[in-house]
């Protein structure tokens, strides 16, 4: 098929600028790699020279994941020799999913709120070229953000901007506005035979 579509729509674009058209892109279903998925697509982006914005909503904001150390040494490259593209990492609030100990369900909602507000005014702003949104699912799951907002607000926005939201039980409103979405199906995984996370493969 070498990558040609099925396809060709009547919109009046050409291949250019059918090809250059900015995407939303989901990643949800139960399975792992959803957001291994989504951070592979940054280390593309960085090679591109991209501005990559990543803002991750759930996990503990004591939890420093692989990925984040490894973009940013890749931040750290293009700061220090231009190579690649600038990269900034953005942690919600002190951590919604396994530590919920630390401040109310309300403080938590309130800076999930504060987070979505920053990254609407950056996409109003064009400020990256790509948006990480890590586990951005759950807070429109529990009813912290509206999920129409964010359909509309990802849908109408400026510019050339991909988008990559990761969780499980992703809004239909997304779902529907979405450009590509893959659902992650798990067939096995080690934490049902009772093995626990471990270095390099959970984080």
């Amino acid at each position: 098929m070498q990558g040609k579509p099925l396809t060709v729509p009547d919109d009046g674009l050409t291949t250019k600028q059918r090809r250059n058209r900015p995407l939303v892109i989901v990643h949800t279903g139960p399975g792992k790699g959803k957001s291994t998925a989504a951070f592979g697509l940054a280390l593309r982006g960085w090679n591109q020279g991209w501005d990559i914005g990543v803002f991750q909503f759930v996990k503990s904001a004591k939890w420093r994941i692989g990925e984040q150390t490894a973009l940013e040494a890749l931040a750290a490259v293009h700061a220090e020799t231009g190579q690649g593209g600038p990269i900034e990492w953005h942690k919600m609030g002190s951590g919604w999913s396994w530590s919920r100990k630390e401040g109310s369900d309300e403080d938590h909602a309130v800076a999930a709120q504060e987070g979505w507000a920053e990254i609407k005014r950056r996409l109003a702003d064009e400020q990256h070229t790509l948006y990480v949104l890590d586990e951005f699912t759950y807070p429109m799951k529990w009813g912290w953000i509206d999920p129409v907002d964010v359909a509309e607000t990802l849908r109408d926005r400026p510019g050339t901007q991909h988008v990559i939201i990761t969780g499980r039980d992703c809004a239909p409103e997304v779902l529907e506005i979405a450009d590509l979405v893959t659902e992650m199906t798990k067939i096995k995984h080690p934490f049902d035979a009772g093995q626990k996370g471990q270095k390099g493969i959970e984080w």
